[in-house]
Formats: C-alpha cells, sequence, structure tokens
C-alpha cells in the first residue's frame, strides 16, 4: 500500500487538525456526536451484510465507540447516528444492520426496512464488503440494489490490513463503482476514502458553536417493557426496531427532538436482565453501555410492564438510576392491557358476588343473622375487611391507578422522590403528558438555590419534628448547595458523628417540599463538628 496513504487515527484530535471535532456531550465515558442538528447535514450511510466491519468503521471515522463491536454477526440492528468532519467538511453518519435482502420477516425484515429508511436520505452510500471473503454474490445483489436507488456509491473493501492484500480487492471493480482498500480496525487507507467522498460535500457546514441545552433522556428499563415503542411514539416516526423477541434493542439508539422550542435527546437503551441470565458478550456490552448512558442523562424513564407489574428486576434497576444521582420518572407502560385485566377480574368478581346472592338461605334466619349477612355485603362492596379491591373498585380507572400507585411505591421504596405515570406507549395514551414531566424534572435536577434562601429556610423548619436516633438535639448552623444535577448540599451542624438516615430523609422531604426539586434526588455533605 502506498507510503502516502494516511491513517485515520483510533482516537480524536489525532492526525489532521481539523479531522474531528465533537459537536455533543460526553455520553457513556465517549465522545457522543451530535445528530440532526439545526443546520442539516449530508448523510453518509454505511451498508453491508452482517459482520464485515461497518460498525468497525462507523466508530473510526466518528471517532467514538457507539456502536458496539464483537465478533458475533448481527449486533447492530437499529439505525446509529454519528457526525465526524473532515477537511472542513462536516457530515452525518449512519450505522445500518446487516442487510440480508431475501429475509423478509422478523428482525432482519425490520433490518432491511431501518436500512431503507436511512438509504432514502442519503448523500453518499458506502457498501463495506469483506476483501478477504473476494466477492460473494450477497454484495454483488446488494451493490445492484444501492445502485438502483440513484444515490453515489462507493465500496470500501475493508480487511485489508497489509499491501499484500490490495490485490485481493481486484474482483470488487466488477461492480462498476469506486473501490477503497482499507482497514477499519487499523485505519489504513480510511483517509483516502475520506478525501474523495467528502468533495462533494459543502464546505463549512459546521453546527453553530453555542446551542440550546437538551436535555438528555435515557429510556431505561427490564427486556420487552416497550422502551423502543416509546421512543417511536415520542420522535414520531418508527426509529428503533419493535419486535415481540426480548432483547432486541442492542446499540443505544438516541434522537435528538425539536418540541416548542427545545431540545431533547431520546436514549433507548438495551434493556437490563439479572446478571445471571446476562451470557453473551453482546448482551454484556449491551448492559454495561446502558449504564453508561444512564449516568450521563439528565432524566431516566424507569419503564415498568403495568400488566406484569413491579418484579425484583425492576427494583435493581430503580436502585441504578437512583445510585446515578438522574432525575427519575417511573412510567407503568402497557395501562391499557392493566385496565383491561382490572375490568376482567372486576367482571369475574362481580359473578362471583352474584353467584353467592343465588344460594337459597334458610327460612328461619334470625333477625341477628340477616344484620350479619347485609354487613358482609357492604364490606365486599369497600373492598373488605381485608382490603381486597372490590368489584366495583375495579371498574373505575381512577380508583385503580390510585390503588395501584400505592402498590409502586411500596415496592420501588428507593425511588420514593420520583413521579408516577401510566401510559400506553402503543396507543399513545397520556404519552404527551409525558414531556411537561421530563421539562418539570430536567429543571429541578439543575435547579440551584441561593445561600440566603437556603438559610432562612434553615431556620424556619422544625427539626424537633425529626428523628435521629441516639444523637442529642441537631442543630443546622449553615447550610449552602455545592453543585446541581443533582442538587448536593453542605450542612454545618452541631454534630460529631454523620447524621441519622432517618433525619437526612426528614431534610430532603423538607428541601424538596420547599424549593420543588420534583423527581430528583438529593444529596448532602457533612461538614461534622470537631472534638
Amino acid at each position: 500500500m502506498k507510503e502516502a496513504r494516511r491513517r485515520v487515527k483510533a482516537r480524536a484530535g489525532e492526525g489532521a487538525p481539523d479531522t474531528r471535532r465533537a459537536f455533543g456531550g460526553v455520553c457513556g465515558g465517549v465522545l457522543l456526536w451530535g445528530i440532526r442538528m439545526a443546520t442539516k447535514l449530508p448523510s453518509m450511510v454505511i451498508v453491508g451484510r452482517p459482520n464485515v466491519g461497518k460498525s468497525t468503521l462507523f466508530n473510526r471515522i466518528t471517532g467514538t465507540r457507539r456502536s458496539i463491536v464483537t465478533d458475533e454477526p448481527g449486533i447492530t440492528r437499529d439505525r446509529i447516528y454519528g457526525t465526524a468532519a473532515w477537511n472542513g467538511r462536516s457530515f452525518e453518519v449512519v450505522d445500518t444492520g446487516g442487510i440480508v435482502p431475501d429475509e423478509k420477516a422478523g428482525i432482519p425484515g425490520e433490518i432491511l426496512r431501518q436500512a431503507r429508511v436511512a438509504i432514502e436520505r442519503a448523500a453518499q452510500l458506502v457498501l463495506v464488503v469483506d476483501a478477504r471473503a473476494v466477492l460473494v454474490p450477497l454484495d454483488a445483489e446488494l451493490a445492484r440494489l444501492l445502485r438502483q436507488t440513484g444515490r453515489p456509491l462507493a465500496v470500501a473493501a475493508n480487511k485489508v490490513d497489509t499491501a499484500r492484500l490490495e490485490a485481493e480487492t481486484a474482483p470488487f471493480y466488477e461492480l462498476g463503482v469506486p473501490v477503497f482498500p482499507i482497514s477499519s480496525e487499523h485505519g489504513l487507507g480510511v483517509g483516502e476514502m475520506l478525501d474523495a467522498l467528502t468533495e462533494q460535500f459543502a464546505p463549512g457546514t459546521e453546527p453553530p458553536a453555542e446551542a440550546a441545552p437538551e436535555i438528555s433522556v435515557a429510556i431505561i428499563g427490564r427486556p420487552n417493557v416497550g422502551k423502543s415503542t416509546l421512543l417511536n411514539r415520542l420522535t414520531g416516526e418508527e426509529r428503533a426496531i419493535v419486535s415481540p423477541e426480548a432483547g432486541t434493542t442492542r446499540d443505544a439508539v438516541d434522537t435528538v427532538v425539536a418540541r416548542d422550542g427545545r431540545s431533547y435527546r431520546l436514549i433507548d437503551t438495551a434493556g437490563i436482565r439479572r446478571k445471571g441470565k446476562t451470557k453473551l458478550v453482546a448482551e454484556k456490552l449491551s448492559v454495561m453501555m446502558a449504564r453508561r448512558h444512564l449516568e450521563r442523562a439528565d432524566v431516566a424513564l424507569v419503564l415498568v410492564d403495568a400488566e406484569q407489574g413491579v418484579t425484583s428486576n425492576d427494583a435493581t434497576i430503580a436502585g441504578y438510576a437512583q445510585e446515578s444521582g438522574r432525575g427519575v420518572i417511573i412510567v407503568m407502560n402497557k395501562w391499557d392491557l392493566a385496565l383491561e385485566a382490572a375490568k376482567r377480574a372486576g367482571e369475574e368478581a362481580a359473578e362471583r358476588a352474584r353467584a353467592k346472592g343465588k344460594v337459597e338461605q334458610p327460612k328461619g334466619r334470625t333477625q341477628k343473622a340477616r344484620l350479619r349477612s347485609q354487613h358482609s355485603a357492604r364490606l365486599q362492596s369497600s373492598g373488605g375487611e381485608s382490603g381486597a379491591p372490590s368489584a366495583a373498585r375495579l371498574r373505575d380507572p381512577g380508583l385503580i391507578m390510585s390503588d395501584y400507585e400505592k402498590i409502586v411505591r411500596a415496592k420501588l421504596k428507593s425511588l420514593e422522590f420520583a413521579p408516577v405515570i401510566f401510559l400506553s406507549a402503543l396507543t399513545g395514551d397520556k404519552t404527551a403528558k409525558l414531556w411537561s414531566l421530563i421539562d418539570k424534572v430536567a429543571e429541578a435536577h439543575r435547579r440551584r438555590v441561593p445561600t440566603a434562601e437556603l438559610n432562612r429556610w434553615a431556620a424556619e423548619v422544625d427539626l424537633g419534628r425529626a428523628s435521629s436516633p441516639g444523637a442529642r438535639q441537631v442543630k443546622l448552623f449553615y447550610v449552602t448547595q455545592a453543585s446541581a444535577g443533582p442538587p448536593t448540599f453542605v450542612l454545618f451542624t452541631n454534630q460529631r458523628r454523620p447524621l441519622h438516615f432517618n433525619f437526612e430523609r426528614f431534610l430532603q422531604n423538607q428541601l424538596r417540599e420547599a424549593f420543588d426539586f420534583t423527581g430528583t434526588p438529593i444529596r448532602f455533605r457533612q461538614r461534622l463538628k470537631k472534638r
């Protein structure tokens, strides 16, 4: 391979000075590049059959580790977006799942449909092939289909790791399009390819240096609770693949949505399983990336399947959300199915009650026996002495929601500060209310309270109502806010030991009520009195 051929370095910032710029924030410990900027960028779409190195090329061009890369085929399923710059030209990069044209059903069919959406918007198509496998019929078929779209097409003959392998790319010139021998893993030839492919892009298409801060929203939950369906509902398009098969989402799928003058980055993460249930390498990487995206978000939507109820895995995920310090909203999804189940239970209870009433009673019942019978009927209609929901209660959606929220609160005690919303992502019922709740929680998560106001609050709060076992009466000398996101406060007290968690929880509740810290955890740092 020519000595003049440039290498694209593994990390952003190496190589040519203007090669890459990060437009977005930090997510998952790596740079997360902006998507669908205000100025529409030309789109370079990477396509190909499974396991030829598309995600590796995507990560190389964007300078990120945005797409999961393993030896397992079919890891990427949804469209993954990133942004890059080369020679002063900025462009959008799209990684697609491995395409098999003949597979029309199931997840392979959905991958093909997702790829078609990206291809229709492409300014440049890059067909990635495995140079070591020579030209296979599937590569030729894909090239034929892509030429029919009328979009500019080039072939990236990947896995040319040495100059000796460059001769292996000769059969690909039969496709009648430009061929670039590259090594996505080592960066060989990628710079030369970008020189040629970005020449058609207009220079200076850089996004504005200052943009309104966006709200990053991570959608988390166990597999198959409707995370991708909710993402599609909120974005207004089929952005992520939805399938009854659990674990469909592998990469985190993020989309920027502009609404009412605000910008939201919605991140659909992979379903988080229990550690013992996670066996494949790709699944383990997916869970790791989901937790990293959670830690970088402003707001976490913890999705729970309302039809199945809160499980132990849901409680574990709620713990992750609480530990991350993000603002949290508990989203009870599939509420339409839960209501149907409750109505069926109500009808069955009513039928049992009618059947019980038809049982012939003894003629010689005393007045006391009749009174006992009437009292039992009243108890049944009001829920009974045991508190079990009555048939009438199971037919009232408002009462069902109220009872269900109590159950959710009892099982997700670590998220006692989080608001609960009941909705159906599939039908769209009540999803519009989620936006205002996200705004409220994000604002609370970033809120700062002046020190003067905090100390006025500290002087007024009744500390005698709190309990601190084994400690003398607590006095708050001074309070100040150290940071936001989450709100963190420094407490100067008369105590020589840390405050009891009951006392801390009392102070958190008082602060949340006084300054409207809805949906965000509150942290304390204590300055203890010296002996």
